[in-house]
């Protein structure tokens, strides 16, 4: 009897921690997974945290709310490459490195940035757009307008901001490198304008 035990309780964690990554890798909260999959979100909490075992019936659901069949929900993780393997892309001035994989809209995105000593005159008009911002400096200083304030940044200095607050950032006098991470949106404005 105790081996049966010990078999479903491998099952249990193994379907605990696929649901969290699974969750997790598409950006949805607690509260996404437990409206797709009809069950109460503090239902949903304690099944991933081993305050409640797992129903059979549960299975099917929280698959289709996460987009996958039943075998993958119950599957061993696979052993992935933890390494960030993209290039680099610039645009206006600034050249970005990812540091955290391309994952689902909604998420926060690190990446390490390299802002041209060209980058020197804000536009016209300072953009504004949906998300939040961090920028740490590791080296040059950055010039950092956020509505009618303008700021230098120093190496060893970090800033956080609302997008909604017409901003821009540029070089001083050479070139600046920093580690950014754009909220949601905040990427596609940067990264891809």
């Amino acid at each position: 009897m105790q081996a049966k035990t010990d078999k479903a309780d491998d099952v249990d964690l193994r379907v605990r921690r696929r649901l969290r990554e699974l969750r997790t890798q598409r950006g949805l909260t607690l509260d996404d997974v437990a409206k797709r999959a009809d069950i109460d979100v503090s239902t949903l909490s304690r099944l991933e945290s081993g305050k409640r075992r797992l129903a059979l019936d549960h299975l099917p659901r929280l698959a289709t709310a996460l987009s996958v069949s039943t075998d993958e929900l119950l599957r061993e993780p696979e052993t992935e490459d933890p390494r960030v393997r993209a290039g680099s892309h610039s645009a206006k001035g600034i050249t970005f490195w990812p540091l955290t994989r391309s994952g689902p809209a909604g998420g926060l995105h690190a990446f390490k940035i390299r802002v041209s000593a060209r980058r020197r005159t804000p536009p016209d008009e300072l953009p504004v757009h949906d998300g939040q911002e961090w920028l740490y400096v590791m080296s040059g200083r950055l010039r950092l307008i956020l509505g009618d304030r303008d700021f230098t940044i120093k190496p060893g200095e970090a800033v956080e901001f609302s997008t909604w607050t017409p901003h821009w950032f540029g070089s001083i006098d050479g070139p600046v490198e920093a580690i950014a991470i754009f909220g949601p949106h905040g990427e596609r404005f940067h990264v891809q304008s």
